[in-house]
């Protein structure tokens, strides 16, 4: 009997009875005994001559011989009982004959007890299944699993049995605890702080994590985009309502000490040339929000460091004197540790100060966790009695802040020589951000301002005891109520963009919780307010008076009073349901916190013509601790919630640089621009060859990096054989062409010529505007020299660069788009003296940037959506005499490349196989001796350029220009529109190649498309 048939006997004879023996197709015992119905065997006897009477019940057989009148019965028997298990042949061919007479009594019993052991196997369930599952699957309903009247009539019986045989057998709740309590983690608190050590969380993070997805980014948990479609929302709130952002995971440096030297030690760090400093008399007063870009001291204009913004503390404060000043830095978190170091080696702030005085409570040890994880899960699962213990131990509290602080490395510096203080307040404070036409109205309807105390209550009884203080002095209450008239007149103002660029207002508001509404609402603006108002006339003019922009945010030691002493949601809950009335106002009265916060206008879209002051709004700083406080009701009164992708389409309709994706030039954008070409390369490699495009034959040498430092290389040194053609046939020329020659990379100190002289004076940009907007003062004196800042461009001539000097780039802008070149040479050029397209200008552009680039925009003239990382080419001659033909021509195509590659990879793919073959047989051991070398060479991959990059301009038809780093559909303008750079070397070569009524224009190519678009480039400063 095989394994098979034995398991099939066994699953037969499971429920069966011990007297019940079924027959298993096979003699197991070969006897000569036969079983009656009752399993009791028959007594084999010799068979006598004159049996047969009618008493005689037993059979008479012999073992193996059987008798002639049989014969037909015994041939039916086993052609019957073959297949059905029942009695076989004998081993010698022979049939066991059934029995004449059986024993009525011993039948009985027998099949009785066939019938109750089939009643029981029918009854009782062999298998964890309910009944309803035991139903074929078209006869099943969802319903039969809570509703027994769904399943047939048969079955409901049983069916009503186990539902209540369930209800039994569920585990006896806890009496203490909810539902929702119950699968929470013990502690859940000790859980979020132990889930924040890697990556730190937001205050309003397990908001964002119900209706975000969540990335791990900077060291940051954030939201990149909410779950649901929202891409057109949110572009209509940025556009007509509003749009909320958290911004808390900015960094904030703050700088105190004299102003003469906070000044002179950061004007290292900046240029003129790229506009306003720390300097500028609007910022220094405190009145403005400044932006900049910070290079390493004294390296303009390379080795660039990042964007940042920057806020002075109001001098006009009620106790502030003018030698003290204080300063805070803003920036991303991937630029904080290269700025803070240089500022450091500027400020000459390397002595530390050991002070625990502001910093959060770090996240408890691993030891301190598992004594306390010890204790608390000591009997999980088991229901205990409260301890007496656990009522007195004292809790947990929720890490507010940078809680994965170490306590005992420092975050503030003191320099002995200058007497400056350098903090780092990452973390202290939350930033908000409001983006939209309604977000002041949102602003007005949410927060109202603080109520003045007037009383003479107990100090004891009292938490917020500063703010009492701040009530018993007149000035300080009279620019309470100035701050609070300015800020009730900004609900009647159209839009934010009608304000002033970075205009600051300092506020002290009440509890927002206070004056929450019931159901969710949107705020509208007022413009009855502003008819006929000359105080709103006022503001919009003038802006924000510096007295009015002080704020007490700026006293640490408050904003901790105002942390510690928030009262909490429950106990604010509790206060409502006993009010009186349901629904009517909270009255806290003295006890009610008091917050102060730091408005500041966001101009939106500064640059270019059309759509300025798009995307404006203001930022909401607050102290840590309030961020959910403040969060729920922007949400109530209208304001749609974005993410990180949000932020990026924001950046990309105001036509400015993405931090730090759109910075080459700094090392934050160069880690950025690794880390993403290896995400890509990590996923285009997941994909078979059938399915990715292959880049080799589609002529893409980069698809997933942009090669700056090889663009610039090959422009530049097309530019110097151009050069050296063109001068090879002018005697005067051959002394500067050798000359020239000779350093190709690096010019020598001397070599800035006369021209660039020249152009600097005819390309003067505003330069009353600068100097009256800098302040004259020593620590000013040595923000750039000119001979010194000549002197390294010459340098450092081989390094990259970005141009960010606004006397070129507006010369770049004039030339051009021949659309507004009328328009911007009558506004700009008489007076200012600009200058035409020449080839001596051009060579000015050479001689000081060789190796630089620019950020440009471009939009698409017919169809197209450009997508990142897209090349950026010169149009040939044929290809604009096409256009001007035909306008509706889309563009040319590029030839299909061969694939030098895919030969040699498919021999190594045959290689390889083979010796997995021969290898097949061999020991482990030489398997791993022969494994490292394969290891270190790495494999080519199929549809990819390996090795060095040939020349990248003249790779394809057309000359490569520059790459593309942001690009989509616009539902700003209609068609497609794309961001990036090209090489100021290439764009001075194609404009002053290009006549004069198709200036600007330029082919498009996505990476993974043989198939040009016309675009237009514009310089927008």
């Amino acid at each position: 009997m095989s394994n098979a048939k034995e398991r099939k006997h066994a699953k037969k004879m499971r429920n069966q009875p011990t007297n019940v023996t079924l027959s298993s197709g096979f003699v197991a015992d070969r006897s000569i005994k036969h079983h009656n119905g009752g399993g009791k065997p028959f007594q084999v006897q010799k068979q006598e001559p004159h049996s047969g009477t009618s008493r005689q019940r037993q059979t008479k057989m012999m073992p193996h011989t059987q008798p002639e009148p049989n014969m037909n019965e015994q041939s039916s028997s086993k052609l019957t009982f073959k297949k059905k298990g029942g009695w076989k042949a004998g081993p010698d061919g022979t049939s066991q004959e059934i029995p004449k007479y059986i024993t009525a009594s011993t039948f009985a019993q027998a099949r009785a007890a066939e019938i109750s052991a089939m009643l029981k196997a029918v009854t009782q369930k062999s298998s964890n299944s309910l009944v309803f599952q035991t139903l074929p699957r078209h006869m099943r309903r969802r319903a039969m699993s809570h509703n027994v009247k769904r399943l047939p009539r048969r079955l409901q019986e049983m069916a009503q049995k186990e539902a209540e045989k369930a209800v039994h057998q569920k585990k006896e709740h806890s009496k203490n605890k909810c539902h929702k309590a119950r699968r929470c983690h013990i502690n859940r608190t000790q859980e979020f702080n132990r889930r924040q050590r890697k990556n730190i969380w937001l205050e309003t993070h397990i908001w964002h994590a119900k209706r975000f997805h969540m990335v791990k980014r900077w060291g940051y948990c954030l939201g990149e985009r909410p779950t649901v479609k929202s891409h057109r929302a949110c572009y209509r709130a940025m556009t007509n309502r509003c749009l909320l952002q958290d911004l808390s995971y900015y960094c904030c440096l703050e700088l105190k000490g004299k102003e003469e030297e906070i000044l002179k030690a950061l004007s290292q760090m900046c240029s003129i040339d790229t506009g306003l400093t720390f300097a500028a008399v609007h910022c220094l007063s405190g009145k403005r929000q400044g932006s900049l870009v910070l290079y390493r001291a004294n390296k303009y204009p390379r080795e660039m460091l990042g964007p940042i913004t920057f806020i002075w503390k109001s001098e006009g404060t009620p106790c502030g004197t003018s030698e003290n000043r204080q300063l805070w830095i803003w920036l991303h978190p991937t630029l904080k540790q290269d700025i803070l170091e240089e500022i450091k080696s500027v400020c000459q702030c390397l002595e530390p100060i050991r002070s625990t005085v502001g910093l959060p409570n770090p996240l408890p040890t691993l030891f301190q966790e598992k004594s306390q994880t010890e204790m608390t899960d000591e009997k999980i699962g088991k229901k205990r009695k409260r301890r007496d213990d656990e009522e007195i131990a004292k809790p947990i509290k929720k890490i507010i802040g940078d809680g994965t602080r170490d306590p005992c490395q420092p975050y503030s510096w003191i320099s002995p020589n200058t007497g400056i203080t350098i903090s780092d307040l990452t973390m202290e404070m939350n930033r908000f951000r409001l983006i939209g036409p309604l977000s002041h109205s949102i602003l007005t309807e949410a927060l109202k301002a603080a109520s003045v105390h007037m009383g003479e209550e107990a100090l004891e009884e009292i938490p917020h005891r500063w703010w009492i203080d701040v009530c018993r002095n007149t000035d300080s209450v009279s620019l309470h109520r100035r701050q609070e008239a300015i800020f009730e007149l900004l609900g009647g103002v159209t839009s934010p963009a009608e304000i002033p660029a970075g205009t600051i207002l300092g506020l002290t508001v009440g509890d927002p919780r206070i004056n929450l509404p019931q159901k969710r609402s949107e705020a509208l603006s007022n413009p009855e307010k502003c008819q006929d108002n000359e105080q709103v006339r006022q503001l919009l003019l003038e802006g924000v008076p510096v007295e009015c922009a002080h704020s007490f945010i700026w006293n640490q030691e408050i904003c901790k009073s105002v942390t510690e002493n928030k009262i909490l949601d429950q106990d604010l809950n509790r206060m409502r349901s006993e009010l009186l009335v349901p629904g009517s106002q909270l009255v806290l009265g003295p006890h009610e916190s008091r917050i102060p916060i730091l408005l500041i206008q966001q101009p939106g879209k500064v640059t270019g013509e059309d759509r300025l002051g798009w995307g404006s709004g203001w930022d909401v700083l607050l102290p840590k601790g309030w961020g959910m406080a403040f969060w729920i009701p922007f949400i109530y009164r209208g304001a749609r919630v974005g993410g990180l992708k949000e932020g990026l389409v924001h950046s990309q309709y105001k036509r400015a640089p993405a931090i730090p994706a759109d910075f080459p030039d700094c090392p934050a954008g160069a880690l950025f621009a690794e880390e993403q070409a290896k995400n890509l390369l990590e996923k285009y490699k997941r994909r078979p060859p059938a399915k990715r495009p292959n880049y080799v034959k589609l002529g893409t040498l980069a698809p997933f990096f942009c090669p700056w430092e090889l663009l610039t290389q090959d422009w530049e040194s097309r530019v110097w054989a151009q050069k050296g053609s063109s001068l090879e046939a002018s005697p005067s020329g051959e002394k500067s062409d050798l000359r020239r020659c000779e350093v190709p990379h690096a010019s020598t100190p001397e070599q800035p010529p006369q021209p660039s002289a020249e152009a600097v004076t005819s390309v003067t940009m505003e330069s009353e505007v600068l100097d009256t907007e800098c302040q004259d003062q020593p620590g000013t004196e040595s923000v750039m020299d000119q001979d010194a800042s000549e002197n390294h461009v010459a340098a450092t001539s081989s390094q990259l660069c970005v141009l960010r000097s606004r006397k070129f780039l507006k010369q770049l802008s004039t030339w051009c788009g021949p659309r507004s070149e009328d328009r911007r040479a009558a506004r700009w050029g008489p007076g200012r003296g600009q200058q035409g397209l020449t080839r001596e200008t051009c060579l000015v552009f050479v001689d000081h940037f060789p190796r630089a680039l620019v950020w440009v925009s471009l939009s698409l003239l017919r169809r197209g959506s450009p997508e990142p990382h897209s090349m950026i080419c010169v149009p040939a001659e044929e290809d604009l005499l096409q256009l001007s033909q035909d306008p509706q021509y889309c563009g040319p195509q590029e030839p299909r490349h061969n694939d030098p590659f895919k030969s040699v990879i498919l021999k190594q793919k045959e290689k390889k196989k083979m010796e997995k073959r021969q290898n097949r047989g061999c020991a482990a051991s030489k398997g791993l001796v022969a494994g490292p070398p394969e290891a270190r060479q790495e494999a080519p991959t199929l549809g990819l350029w390996s090795g060095t990059l040939p020349g990248l301009t003249s790779h394809c038809s057309r000359a490569l220009l520059g790459f593309v780093t942001q690009g989509d559909f616009s539902m700003a303008v209609g068609c497609g529109e794309a961001l990036g750079f090209v090489s100021v070397t290439g764009l001075l070569d194609l404009l002053s190649s290009q006549p004069a009524a198709e200036r600007g224009l330029v082919l498009l190519r996505p990476p993974a498309s043989l198939q040009y678009r016309f675009a237009r480039i514009a310089i927008e400063v």
